[in-house]
Formats: C-alpha cells, sequence, structure tokens
C-alpha cells in the first residue's frame, strides 16, 4: 500500500458540521502524524479552521457562488488533484462531496454508506443514526483499519486579532468584562428559533441573577440581535452580532460562564471552547445526534409532541401552524437548567 503523506477531508455543509468533524481531523493527525492534513469548506466556515494545528491548510470551495455548477465542480476537483492527495475522508454525505473526491483522482476515498455519492467511494462506513455526529465521523476511521477512538470534543483556535477584538467590543475590561453570560438567538431555520421576547426575557432573569449578558451572532443575526437588546433596555447589555468572526465569537464565548442557544453552530462552538451549553431544541431532535457534546450541557425542549421532529433541519414555518415546540418553553424553565448547568460546572 502506497505511503500516505496527504490527506484530504471534505465537509462543505453548515458551519456546525465543519466544527462537529474538527474531531476528525484532531484524530487523523494523531494516527498520521507525518501526513498534511487538508480540509476543504465553504468559505463561510473557513475561518473556524484557521490556526487550527492538526491542518496544513484550508481550501474553500465556493458550491454557491464561483463553484457553483458541474464546471466549478470539475474546476476545484483539478485543483486538488495537482495536490497529489493519497486518502480522502467525506464525512458530507452529499453527491457533490463525494464527486469533488472522486474527480480529485484521490486514490482511497472513504465515505458512509448513506451518502448520495456512495457508489463514488473506495470505501464506505455505516451511518449509525443512534451516533452523536462526532462518533460517526470518527467512525470514517474504521475503513482504514483504525479503531475509532472514544467521543472527543473539537478544539479551535483563537487568535492575538480576536483576542484584540474581542477586548474592543467589551470596552478593553470595562464593565462588561467578568461574569458574562452569552445568548446567540439566531438560527438559519425559523422553526429552530426560540422567540425573541423569550430570550429578552431570559437577559432580564441573568441580570437579576448578577450576570452581565452578551449577544451573539453573524451578519444575519444584527437585526434580531438589536431588538432583543431594545426590549432589555439600553446598555443593559453587549450585542456583538455582527462584530466578530467566527473565531472572534470562539474567543468571546471562552470568557463566559455558560451559553444559551438554538439548535444552531455557536452550541458547537462553544463546545470548542469549553464553555457549558444550554441548548433550546424545537423542531429537531437532539436524536439526530447533533446536540452539545460538553460534558456538562443540557437540552431543553418539549417531549410527547406528535408532531416532533417535523424535518431533520427544520423550516421557515411550523407545518402544523401551533409552534408548541418553542411555544411550550418558558424563560423560568431555561434559566432553571442553567442554573443546573453552571452548579454541576462548579462555576455559578
Amino acid at each position: 500500500m502506497r505511503p500516505i503523506k496527504r490527506i484530504l477531508v471534505i465537509q462543505t455543509a453548515f458551519i456546525g458540521d465543519v466544527i462537529l468533524t474538527l474531531p476528525l481531523v484532531q484524530a487523523l493527525q494523531g494516527f498520521f502524524a507525518q501526513s498534511a492534513i487538508d480540509i476543504v469548506v465553504v468559505p463561510r466556515s473557513a475561518d473556524v479552521c484557521s490556526n487550527h494545528p492538526s491542518i496544513s491548510n484550508v481550501i474553500t470551495f465556493d458550491k454557491g457562488g464561483r463553484a457553483r455548477g458541474v464546471s466549478g465542480l470539475v474546476r476545484t476537483a483539478r485543483e486538488l488533484r495537482n495536490k497529489g492527495y493519497d486518502l480522502a475522508f467525506v464525512p458530507h454525505r452529499s453527491l457533490r462531496s463525494a464527486a469533488l473526491a472522486f474527480l480529485a483522482r484521490i486514490p482511497l476515498r472513504v465515505g458512509f454508506n448513506r451518502s448520495a455519492g456512495r457508489f463514488l467511494f473506495t470505501s464506505t462506513v455505516r451511518y449509525d443514526s443512534d451516533a452523536h455526529e462526532i462518533e460517526r465521523n470518527l467512525s470514517l476511521l474504521s475503513a482504514y483499519g483504525i479503531e475509532a477512538p472514544a467521543k472527543t470534543l473539537p478544539h479551535v483556535y483563537p487568535g492575538r486579532a480576536e483576542r484584540d477584538a474581542v477586548d474592543g467590543v467589551l470596552h478593553s475590561g470595562a464593565e462588561f468584562s467578568t461574569n458574562l453570560v452569552a445568548i446567540a438567538p439566531g438560527t438559519v431555520w425559523n422553526t429552530k428559533r426560540w422567540i425573541k421576547e423569550r430570550f429578552a426575557a431570559l437577559a432580564e432573569l441573568f441580570l437579576a441573577e448578577g450576570y452581565r449578558v452578551v449577544l451573539i451572532g453573524g451578519k444575519d443575526d444584527i437585526n434580531l440581535c438589536k431588538e432583543i437588546a431594545d426590549m432589555v433596555g439600553a446598555g443593559r447589555v453587549v450585542n456583538t452580532a455582527g462584530k466578530l468572526t467566527l473565531l472572534g465569537s470562539a474567543e468571546l464565548l471562552g470568557r463566559c460562564r455558560l451559553l444559551v442557544s438554538n439548535d444552531s453552530a455557536p452550541m458547537h462552538l462553544a463546545v470548542a471552547v469549553g464553555t457549558p451549553v444550554v441548548a433550546i431544541f424545537g423542531a429537531t431532535v437532539p436524536e439526530f445526534g447533533f446536540s452539545p457534546a460538553g460534558v456538562h450541557d443540557e437540552v431543553v425542549e418539549v417531549r410527547g409532541l406528535s408532531c416532533r421532529p417535523c424535518s431533520s433541519h427544520g423550516g421557515d414555518k411550523c407545518p402544523i401552524k401551533t409552534f408548541d415546540c418553542m411555544l411550550n418553553i418558558k424563560p423560568d424553565r431555561v434559566m432553571a437548567k442553567a442554573r443546573i448547568v453552571l452548579e454541576r460546572a462548579g462555576i455559578r
């Protein structure tokens, strides 16, 4: 068998999926210490891989822009082919990701048996629906004869630029510098988003107990976070939405005692910096394998609804127009769960 000098990991799904792929990359670096390990991600996910000691190169695949369509796929595959990869792992289950590895002529290609492009792999691994996504991704190692390690947590690595940026939004250590709690109210899918008025009420509860609240989000969350900040009152919370990169948000989360989030990327980012999480699940369920993986993390959800889950990702509107999965979750309940997590983590 040819020596493995260059390894490629292809994960072009959402930011959270990339974070949950990092344990696989970290494990590969341990087993193939002399090999270069590159990762292919979409542009908006690239930042989260920066500075990672297990990653040699971050390659962006702009599947919604320059690389759109067959011609873009072929062009990107040709660029990858020139790098001479020996082995590819493709945790993303799309046909396009599998085709990218195949067209790049990587001789060993590993993916899941439920991938749309499984016929393009040289080896497949059973996709375990009952496992956490981290464990599923690690199981891909078994196709190469490596026993998958126990579930490990992802790590991200903010640098000096991110530390300086966070110091800036926190006013360089002024009143919003300690005893921080983060709230991330955004998500791509509307039915996975808890109600903004309740996020505001939750912020009030944290403030009443002496915590300082920061709102976290990307550019798409600027208006939402502003509305929540306005509900709480001018100057009472710090709104960082749209002001920080992904690694900048990771740096800020690393300074927080707790994150409260929807089922969205920030909860995985918090896990990657060791910050406990309370995650609010509505349309989706933890059993899909995407719950926060930290040892102290908790999920708040409404069990027993026959309509739940309504889809694998959520949607724009509640299919039965009740939205009970979120309306039946009150701020007091989330706050009670937060107290439990903080006490369990020994940081109350």
